[in-house]
């Protein structure tokens, strides 16, 4: 049985800090790689981070990098993204996804499994 487990969102003010966590279970993370995406109102689902869990080997939308980074917690199998200096414009439902993938992949159709999502709202 997969499962993507999402958590950490929740209202924050600009400037502010939250830190996501996706739990994994049912699969070998060996193979996989696991991927952040956002959806905001009246917009397409937006490519956030991924990181190759065996490697380790993170990678973060330019748009967000220097605020927004991916790691892994072996002993959990989560996957874990902190995001600082959030604006208004990061209020979404942030999503993990998990990719058969040896690369790592930003395209939501290379995706396998999804969690629910968890809500982050960024405002004053």
């Amino acid at each position: 049985q997969v499962q993507l487990v999402e958590s950490g969102g929740g209202l924050v003010q600009p400037g502010g800090s939250l830190r996501l966590s996706c739990a994994t279970s049912g699969f070998t993370l060996d193979h996989y790689a696991i991927g952040w995406f956002r959806q905001a109102p009246g917009k397409e689902r937006e490519f956030v981070a991924y990181i190759i869990w065996r490697a380790g080997s993170p990678y973060v939308a330019d748009s967000m990098k220097g605020r927004f980074t991916i790691s892994r917690d072996f002993a959990k199998n989560t996957v874990v993204l902190q995001m600082n200096s959030l604006k208004p414009e990061d209020t979404a439902i942030y999503y993990c996804a998990a990719a058969i993938t040896g690369a790592g992949s930003a395209r939501v159709r290379d995706y396998d499994y999804w969690g629910q999502g968890t809500q982050v709202t960024v405002s004053s």
